[in-house]
């Protein structure tokens, strides 16, 4: 936008515009639209400064014959569980709502409760709780209920298909569910069926969980605000649970259900398993297929595990990994959990500046698009602390430098892919029944995304190539890095180089509010990233404590 541009020449300039993109905008939108439109000529400005060899590409790759799917294969799905203290049955069934899965998984596998027993606990805090941290679209009790009787006489003929067997777990509102709606979280598709299961369901099924809820989420993945109000988050419900996958975040940490899926595209597994006190796995891009999923952004959107523990989010990514014969993006990669595995052995590096960098006033990738600070950052002692215990368990840690500069404009293929994903909404004007229609919403930011140059989103992927190769530079001499979760540049640089990150909890702040630290590790590298994790967590309890419910 150029300086001293009187605000009404430009609207005029805009409605220009939109007689070149077939579109039409009102006057209000048009001077909603300003504030964006000066961010997006900062990045471009930010990208003509950038130097780029005529060799470098974009980040996406187009081949001349259309993209096959990797045909699903008989992958090998290891179930191992570390040794665990021996479980019994409470007197009082509800005391089991925040133990892990693994624990979980004894009750069952050892006959002490049924999957029955277990789902109908779930189900009535779900109803109990569910309103009140409106962190629940839709019940499946018939589906779970059916899956439960169906789990037990499973057990009763000793067919037990692993630790997953006979648990509930709740899915983010993106995840298709047949005969159910699937909302998005968004008002114009708040009454959407989609006549398929998506592939985790399915995947999820197999292993025998149970599936309970269908889990809030911010409006079209992103933040916490949907259709029927903002989901609370169980520690602090004055506050939000953070997104997108807030349900997803808020009942898992509520101990509503046995574990989650959540989806992520900039920080949305990250961030809500921060601000929940949860851990949650964002796996690597093209790891788990998102056929029957909603899409945002084709190039970034991946789907994993919220759970209660490190180790069980291993269980359930050994459960949903894989191709399926859809999505073109998966990977057949092997994956093999092994709890056993001496994590001591990996090269396990940390940013020095990310953690002499103050975190107080950190805020999320996705928190930095929108332009507010929402989130409740790590703050320094704690992340520094981890540090600490990782040394006490005998890690040689590696000091490294991770990739500097802005990584602002790389939200412009973000923006723009998601702007393609949902058209419709602009061009029909239904983007006016979403909740949220501030200036960083998504209405406004579908519209500005329009005015994006073609040039400026390739040159926007061709940057992405060159912080891909700075990664993997960096990652040649480590197997795994421990950072601060919101530091500047590790949740938007890895989301867009694709690498696997586990957000696990690692104290709280003064007022009490959790805090995560955040593994980030190589390329397809799960198992080394999760052993890393759960060395720490082994070594702390914060994963162990959760909210107090007795005042909601």
């Amino acid at each position: 936008m150029p300086e001293n541009t009187d605000p009404q020449d430009l609207s005029t300039v805009i409605a220009a515009a939109e007689q070149l993109m077939g579109v039409s905008f009102t006057d209000a939108e048009r001077t909603q639209m300003q504030a964006v439109l000066q961010e997006h000529l900062n990045r471009y400005d930010d990208l003509h400064n950038a130097t780029f060899e005529n060799t470098v590409g974009m980040a996406l790759h187009f081949q001349p014959l259309p993209p096959e799917p990797v045909e699903p294969t008989a992958v090998p799905r290891s179930y191992v569980i570390s040794t665990q203290p021996e479980v019994t049955r409470p007197d009082n069934l509800e005391d089991v709502a925040f133990w892990p899965l693994t624990q979980l998984a004894q009750l069952i596998h050892t006959k002490q409760v049924t999957s029955v027993e277990l789902t109908e606990m779930y189900l009535e805090r779900l109803r109990n709780y569910g309103p009140k941290l409106e962190c629940v679209v839709t019940l499946t009790e018939d589906i779970a209920m059916e899956q439960a009787r169906r789990a037990d006489a499973e057990l009763a003929a000793n067919r037990y298909r692993g630790p997953l067997h006979g648990i509930p777990w709740g899915a983010k509102d993106l995840l298709a569910v047949r005969g159910h709606p699937t909302t998005w979280g968004a008002m114009p598709f708040k009454d959407q069926v989609i006549d398929m299961n998506a592939t985790v369901v399915e995947r999820l099924e197999a292993a025998g969980a149970l599936l309970v809820a269908k889990l809030t989420m911010g409006a079209l993945a992103y933040g916490d605000v949907w259709f029927g109000g903002v989901t609370k988050n169980p520690w602090n419900i004055e506050t939000g649970s953070g997104g997108s996958s807030a349900g997803s975040g808020s009942a898992t940490a509520a101990g509503l259900v046995g574990f989650s899926i959540g989806t992520e595209t900039l920080g949305s597994i990250i961030n809500p398993s921060t601000r929940c006190g949860v851990t949650g796995l964002r796996p690597t891009f093209g790891r788990v297929s998102r056929h029957g999923a909603m899409a945002l952004v084709w190039s970034m959107d991946k789907i994993g595990p919220i759970c209660r523990s490190v180790e069980d989010c291993a269980l359930v990514f050994s459960a949903i990994y894989g191709p399926d014969g859809h999505d073109v993006t998966v990977s057949d990669k092997p994956f093999t959990w092994n709890p056993s595995q001496n994590p001591r052995k990996l090269r396990v590096g940390y940013p020095v500046q990310e953690f002499e960098a103050a975190q107080a006033d950190s805020q999320t990738a996705e928190g930095a698009l929108a332009n507010h600070n929402e989130l409740i950052a790590a703050n320094n002692p704690n992340s520094n602390a981890v540090l600490d215990v990782l040394r006490e368990q005998d890690f040689d840690l590696v000091p490294i430098a991770l990739p500097e500069g802005d990584m602002s404009p790389l939200f412009l293929i973000l923006i723009a892919e998601a702007a393609a994903a949902f058209d419709d909404l602009t061009r029909n004007n239904t983007d006016d029944t979403l909740v949220r229609q501030d200036d960083n919403a998504w209405p406004n930011l579908f519209r500005a995304a329009r005015l994006i140059p073609a040039v400026e989103y390739i040159q926007a992927t061709r940057l992405r190539t060159l912080v891909m190769h700075q990664l993997a530079t960096v990652m040649t001499d480590i197997d795994v890095f421990v950072s601060p979760s919101f530091g500047n540049n590790v949740l938007p640089m890895t989301n867009h180089t694709g690498h696997p990150a586990i957000a696990v909890p690692n104290g709280f702040t003064p007022d009490g509010m959790p805090t995560s630290i955040t593994f980030v590790g190589s390329l397809y590298g799960e198992a080394d990233l999760l052993a890393v994790a759960k060395a720490y967590q082994d070594a702390t309890d914060f994963h162990t404590q959760h909210p107090d419910l007795s005042a909601l």
